[in-house]
């Protein structure tokens, strides 16, 4: 990895596009691709995973501190940089944990080529649709809804609407907004194609919801469940969309038991 840095961060240069990434601490490797919102920082989700993994944290392409890539418009197109990712780097026996959006890239990097993959965790995973089931829409919330939206307990519900109108935050919540929504804008959070693929995740698969997503709501655990042969579910109670930042701890304690069950 390169010792420049963009921002805070160290930078990866892949194929011509600099992307942030985060290196944390030992053991398998890890990769956590963040969903719509970004990586918050600090993020007790990476810190608590880092004490068994070593985790690989990038912002997207097009978010954070990362460069943009026009070149990249769809989900299938992150996956591939993805999988340059981790050619460039050379790792293998990865853990894909993803969130939301970024659940989405590694069901699509799995459905492609899963050599370098040792398991798949699927957190509120966007992607699909179950039919008649009604989903919350973020591109349209104002910053109070956009906070029941996405948590359960009212006061991460408050702190997004805060940040939703800090002047100091204003800048990198809109490059992300505008960054998720060029990739997930229509059809909103999924694509029509993707089921009919997933039977080709052959990798151990854990699905991970919380109780009261109303984003995306647990209904689709179910039927990411049905469509995936190795998945199975784990429901974090009194927990919204955002469990990798309101339930880090739950998050991250069912990643080490089900990372820990898999034979060497």
């Amino acid at each position: 990895m390169s010792a420049a840095t963009i921002g805070t961060a160290p930078v990866l240069e892949v194929r011509g596009t600099r992307i942030a990434l985060r290196r944390i601490g030992s053991g398998e490797p890890l990769l956590f691709l963040h969903g719509p919102r970004g990586i918050d920082e600090p993020s007790p989700l990476i810190d608590r995973l880092a004490r068994c993994f070593t985790v690989l944290a990038p912002d997207h392409p097009g978010f954070g501190q990362s460069d943009d890539a026009d070149r990249l418009d769809t989900i299938a197109d992150m996956a591939m940089f993805y999988l340059d990712v981790l050619d460039q780097l050379d790792l293998r026996g990865v853990h894909v944990v993803g969130h939301s959006l970024g659940a989405w890239i590694a069901l699509e990097l799995a459905i492609r080529n899963a050599t370098r993959l040792r398991s798949l965790t699927l957190a509120s995973a966007a992607g699909i649709r179950v039919e008649g089931v009604p989903r919350g829409d973020m591109y349209i919330a104002t910053p109070a809804e956009l906070g029941r939206l996405l948590f359960h307990e009212p006061e991460h519900q408050e702190t997004v609407a805060r940040a939703e109108e800090d002047p100091n935050r204003i800048a990198l919540i809109t490059k992300n907004r505008n960054a998720s929504a060029k990739l997930t804008w229509h059809p909103r959070l999924y694509d029509p194609h993707l089921a009919k693929w997933l039977h080709r995740i052959t990798l151990p698969t854990l699905v991970l919801w919380g109780d009261a997503d109303r984003v995306i709501p647990p209904a689709h655990a179910r039927e990411f469940v049905r469509l995936i042969p190795q998945a199975r579910s784990v429901t974090i109670p009194a927990c919204g969309h955002m469990s990798d930042v309101e339930c880090p701890d739950a998050f991250a304690e069912a990643v080490i038991a089900f990372a820990g069950e898999l034979a060497p």
